[in-house]
């Protein structure tokens, strides 16, 4: 019986020595802040073993809801209400439980914060806006972090990687300090909020073909800047003094997929944490998927909302990863969303974004992304979300906007992307305006679908972006340029600019997106031409420049267009014609849709001045109508025998 007691403490003995030190190396979120709506606060502990401690703290006002321990050790997720808490430092204690892995205990010291406002005083983007669109990589570098020598500095773990200008697909060099520098240039311009391609760390490597994700939509930490884009705190600065200057800041963010590098892809906290997450073992927990039961999404996104739809077809586009390199997040899974959901809170919070823009929106799990948009609605009702909605039919676009009448479940999602603007006016740029179908009758046949939408206002326009070639194509057709662009800021919607189309940068897809994601002129220590300023841009940029710029001041603050109504007309011997009222004001936007000069019949559209002119200049056989140029400030007379040269643009205001 000795030998047996003895036995036996030598076992106890040895498991403690061999038992892993009870340590937490991380929390998420990073902190949090009292005074929420909802009191709730998931943690997730990261630790070696730390899945076999118990969790206590003694903080006033915090109570302990819940403990997950998960499949992995080294996660335990900790459920609290703060509701009764106030700012400061609260301990949490980790203690190894009896008989585990783990020994000894660990106090970890999580920060409470005040919130600077109310969730009700946090406005987002709104169709009064212009948002600017940009990546960080290639818009403008401050010099602080071109060399990873530098940016080891501030994270030594970073992966392997090259900063070099002349590879499209590799990183350039930009960083928010750089957009900082020149935030003065967007007020000249006259945008008014600002989106960044994502910021948050993509720590992949290079691949052997020469690629990078240098556009952000890897991310492999949630709380984090990207070192290489700079620090959470000159985050904060550059949004602290955009809002200075007037200017809103909008944040891209991915609930879809995360990138292959984050610590879950290692080490799943759980087997459901991913979708198809079992090829992850059949690669040997790489990124090849030869030989493995890998599936990629099918990027069809009609079978999300189609009422006939095979469960084939709809597995194929939601748990197929996007592409091998970005693991597809499971929204099914309720402590996933809890995640994500809580990171977009605390970056608004911490950073005080004015918006967010959620990549690749349908391709998540519907039902999860709307208790997302319903819990950041309930505590930011004023917030804005834009999603992105791939598909180029307005009654697709139409189901995903908030209390849609015409989809079987609420989206919550206020605004949605105009993808069928978009290809309407890409279309219509290569074509003359005819009695039916072609040109401007794309852009009439878009916008008559409009009764679809809950608010058009709150539908985003674009004529391109980072995934689309540029407007312009490989060409510099000015006259189409002006015609997209006095549409998209003058209709009822909010637009969204592609950075460097107001200085006429071009480019296409054919070989890669990089070729649509060029470095912005002067952005650049050692440019050689600086577009940021009048001197340096070319006469025919400064036209295009100051042309896009009077639009753009114009447009601001103007009730016309936030408020207004719109009228339109079919396109009628070529031209189209677009009006929006308000209080007995109003704008006309008049477009030649052919390459031939053509007459206007004005009488045609006498109805637009009813109650606003005199009755001896309007009537039966024309009309004679003085207005404002808006670009130029000269005066028009709008007549019947007014000659609109080919492609021409107008906008007057009267």
């Amino acid at each position: 019986m000795k030998r047996v007691v003895l036995f036996l403490l030598f076992v106890a003995a040895s498991s403690m020595m061999n038992a892993t030190p009870v340590k937490v190396s991380r929390i998420d979120p990073t902190d949090w802040y009292v005074g929420m709506k909802d009191p709730s606060l998931q943690l997730m502990v990261y630790g070696k073993n730390i899945r076999e401690t118990d969790v206590t703290t003694d903080y006033a006002g915090v109570r302990l809801d819940s403990v997950v321990r998960l499949d992995s050790p080294n996660y335990l997720l900790v459920y609290l209400n703060i509701e009764g808490a106030q700012p400061g430092t609260m301990k949490l204690k980790f203690t190894a439980r009896k008989g585990s892995g783990a020994k000894g205990t660990f106090t970890f010291s999580y920060k409470l914060k005040a919130r600077e406002m109310a969730g009700s005083e946090r406005k987002g983007f709104s169709n009064a806006d212009v948002l600017y669109m940009l990546m960080p990589d290639r818009f403008a570098s401050s010099g602080k972090y071109t060399t990873p020598q530098a940016t080891k500095r501030l994270a030594a773990e970073l992966n392997t990687y090259v900063v070099d200008r002349n590879a499209p697909s590799l990183r350039h060099g930009g960083d928010l300090e750089g957009i900082r520098r020149h935030l003065d240039y967007f007020n000249e311009l006259g945008v008014t909020a600002l989106w960044f391609t994502p910021v948050l760390e993509n720590n992949s490597p290079d691949n052997a073909l020469g690629y990078s994700t240098y556009h952000g939509y890897a991310t492999t930490d949630y709380y984090r800047v990207d070192p290489r884009f700079g620090t959470n705190e000159e985050y904060r600065k550059l949004t602290d003094e955009a809002h200075t200057k007037g200017l809103k800041v909008v944040m891209d963010m991915i609930f879809n997929h995360c990138g292959f590098e984050h610590p879950w892809v290692a080490d799943m906290p759980s087997a459901d944490w991913f979708n198809l997450h079992d090829w992850l073992k059949e690669s040997g927990g790489t990124a090849n998927p030869e030989g493995t039961s890998f599936k990629q999404t099918s990027y069809k996104l009609t079978p999300v909302i189609d009422p006939y739809a095979s469960e084939t077809d709809k597995k194929e586009t939601m748990q197929g990863w996007f592409v091998p390199t970005m693991p597809d997040l499971n929204q099914h899974n309720p402590h996933v969303m809890t995640y994500l959901i809580q990171n977009s809170i605390w970056w608004i919070e911490t950073v005080g974004i004015d918006g967010i823009r959620m990549d690749t929106y349908p391709y998540a799990y519907a039902e999860g992304m709307a208790r997302w948009m319903k819990t950041i609605d309930n505590e930011y009702p004023n917030f804005n979300v834009v999603g992105e909605t791939w598909v180029t039919e307005a009654a697709y676009t139409a189901a995903w906007q908030k209390n849609s009448r015409i989809a079987e479940n609420n989206s919550n999602l206020k605004t949605v992307m105009d993808f069928s603007f978009y290809d309407r006016i890409s279309k219509a740029k290569n074509e003359e305006t005819d009695a039916w179908w072609e040109g401007f009758n794309r852009i009439y046949n878009s916008f008559l679908y409009d009764y679809l939408y809950e608010n058009p206002d709150n539908v985003m326009a674009f004529i391109d972006n980072h995934d689309t070639d540029r407007f312009l194509g490989n060409g510099c057709d000015t006259l189409a340029l002006k015609q997209a662009l006095a549409l998209l800021l003058t209709v009822r919607r909010t637009p969204q600019l592609y950075y460097g189309t107001e200085i006429l940068m071009n480019g296409t897809k054919e070989v890669t997106d990089g070729d649509v994601r060029c470095d912005f002129p002067g952005g650049f220590p050692g440019d050689s031409q600086n577009a940021f300023t009048a001197e340096g841009r070319s006469a025919e940029e400064n036209a295009m420049f100051n042309w896009l710029s009077s639009l753009l001041h114009w447009r601001k603050g103007n009730d016309i267009i936030i408020r207004g109504k719109m009228k339109h007309f079919i396109p009628y011997n070529g031209i189209y014609v677009v009006a929006r009222e308000y209080n007995g004001r109003g704008v006309v936007v008049i477009l030649n849709g052919t390459n031939t000069v053509k007459t206007l019949d004005a009488g045609r559209y006498a109805e637009l001045f009813e109650g606003v002119l005199p009755a001896a200049t309007a009537n039966d056989t024309g009309i004679s109508v003085k207005t404002k140029d808006v670009i130029t400030g000269a005066q028009v007379v709008l007549c019947n025998d007014m000659q609109l040269s080919p492609r021409s643009t107008l906008i007057l205001e009267y």
